[in-house]
């Protein structure tokens, strides 16, 4: 029978095979010789401390013992001349909705506004180099959702909704490293995110499924109170036994799609913000406790949260060693976001710091009008292409002056690429959202002792942390609970955050629509 262990081993031993050979074999009383086979299940790094620790868990097998695998099955059938369902949006919450669909013997209809990745990454760049902005393919439209160019963070806080490894080993499967299967803050970057998503388009097209990219969704179809389909904006139509609604967050004219038809939507919490940028170097230096990071530590990351005035202040999509990115999705408007390659390795650490956005926080919030929040939203994003000069250009400001109130007549460099516009972003940003934010990098620095400096600087505005609106659904049969046979899914329609829940929601929401026709 296989051994449970648990080390405790410098950086340097715990990356090296021998060392942890040695370690167990220590632990269990053998010879290093007799530990045939090991397998990492967990690993966690412990720096609070000078003395940098990391935590391994581990199983071993001894002598000629078999390795077994924990690992779930997916078994895909042929769905080519199956019943057909509807997928509105290809990203993580689309895609394994697709995926599971194909395993329970229905065909999936995947429907992409935007571009497959290839040509994704061309309009990405024009918008990056060039401030042309595609409409329907961008950082937040496209093959693989928002997620595709981003860090590829697979953490989760959403463990009770369904089978987290299930996720985790199929992205495995579809040739993300086997480290994500035991990282506690598993991750795959960016440069190797689109790749897997490719290798899974093939896996829903080699099984019968289809995929249709440039195609915009305009209207849900209905036949006898239920949805039947979608028509697309070139006039042409998808029957379907039933629509899944995986949108993504930033579908804004889908949101309007579904008011106009009368199908309910609402306001919800959400929250908004900027994001900071620290050099890399820096928040290493204070995440080690001074000590230079060697080549078995990864770029230092934190997770920072903070309550000003009754609403919560916190990092969001923290990216070690990443960039910054225009994720704007309308001319006019200037979103920031950010991401990180899996080697983490750019001279710059950025993460969004954002405020709790409430209802009654939103000005003029109109409660008969679910875009009250998306309409806030617009308007600050509209705000920060004002104050930003041109194009997609970014207003920043030096952290410290930002607390202080003080102008920055001069900024670090930056890693966002289409360029920044010294501003006073605490006297244009809403109140509520300046002075919280102010506050909380006051505790912020407090917590992390370099962490405010004029050596970091904030860019505005971080606004697409979640969907201001949610569409609901029925908590049995979780469709819609206006209209049969429309299931809302994912970050877009309120109930996930990130790649894991979205993808974890899609699986939930595929298994609803199998029992729904059954």
């Amino acid at each position: 029978m296989p051994v449970d262990v648990n080390l405790v081993l410098s950086p340097a031993d715990a990356a090296n095979e021998q060392q942890v050979k040695r370690a167990l074999a220590k632990q269990l009383g053998l010879k290093p010789e007799q530990v045939s086979k090991y397998v990492i299940t967990r690993k966690s790094i412990d720096a609070r401390r000078g003395n940098i620790k990391v935590n391994l868990g581990v199983r071993v097998f001894k002598g000629a013992e078999q390795v077994k695998s924990n690992a779930p099955t997916f078994r895909y059938l042929n769905v080519t001349w199956s019943t057909p369902v509807a997928i509105v949006g290809a990203g993580p919450a689309g895609l394994f909705a697709a995926l599971r669909l194909i395993e329970l013997g229905y065909k999936p209809i995947l429907i992409e506004r935007g571009n497959a990745v290839s040509d994704r990454k061309r309009d990405i760049a024009k918008l990056s180099r060039e401030h042309n902005l595609n409409l329907d393919s961008n950082y937040a439209f496209g093959e693989g959702g928002a997620g595709t160019f981003s860090d590829g963070k697979l953490y989760t806080r959403s463990k009770k909704r369904g089978d987290l490894s299930r996720i985790l080993y199929n992205l495995h499967l579809h040739g993300a490293n086997e480290n994500i299967l035991y990282e506690a803050h598993p991750h795959i970057g960016t440069n190797k995110l689109p790749g897997i998503i490719v290798n899974i388009r093939e896996t829903i097209i080699a099984n019968g499924g289809e995929v249709h990219f440039g195609k915009r969704v305009s209207r849900i179809l209905t036949s006898n109170g239920k949805a039947s389909g979608v028509e697309l904006a070139d006039g042409s139509t998808i029957d379907a036994a039933a629509v899944i609604l995986a949108t993504g967050h930033s579908a804004r004219d889908i949101y309007t799609m579904l008011v106009e038809q009368g199908i309910l939507i609402e306001a919800k919490p959400f929250a908004m913000g900027v994001r900071v940028e620290h050099p890399q170097e820096l928040i290493d230096s204070i995440q080690y406790h001074g000590a230079k990071r060697n080549d078995f530590l990864p770029a230092a990351s934190y997770s920072l949260v903070h309550q000003v005035e009754g609403r919560g202040v916190y990092s969001f999509c923290m990216c070690p060693g990443g960039f910054i990115v225009p994720a704007a999705t309308e001319d006019g408007e200037v979103v920031v976001n950010g991401m990180s390659p899996s080697l983490r390795n750019s001279r710059f650490a950025n993460s969004g710091m954002v405020v709790e956005i409430r209802l009654e926080d939103i000005p003029n919030f109109d409660p008969k009008n679910p875009l009250s929040g998306l309409n806030y939203q617009r308007w600050l994003e509209e705000q920060a292409a004002i104050h930003g000069g041109k194009g997609f250009t970014a207003p920043a400001q030096r952290l410290a002056d930002f607390v202080q109130g003080k102008s920055s007549s001069l900024l670090p460099k930056c890693s966002y690429h289409p360029g920044t516009n010294p501003s006073d972003l605490h006297k244009w940003l809403p109140a509520d959202i300046a002075t919280r934010l102010q506050q909380g990098f006051k505790e912020f620095g407090r917590k992390m002792n370099g962490f405010l400096t004029n050596e970091a600087q904030i860019l505005g505005v971080e606004s697409r942390t979640s969907s201001p609106v949610r569409i609901p659904r029925d908590p049995e049969t979780l469709q819609h609970v206006q209209l049969n046979g429309l299931f809302p899914c994912g970050e877009g329609a309120g109930y996930a955050g990130g790649i894991v829940s979205s993808a974890v929601d899609g699986e939930l929401i595929a298994e609803s629509v199998a029992r729904y026709l059954k």
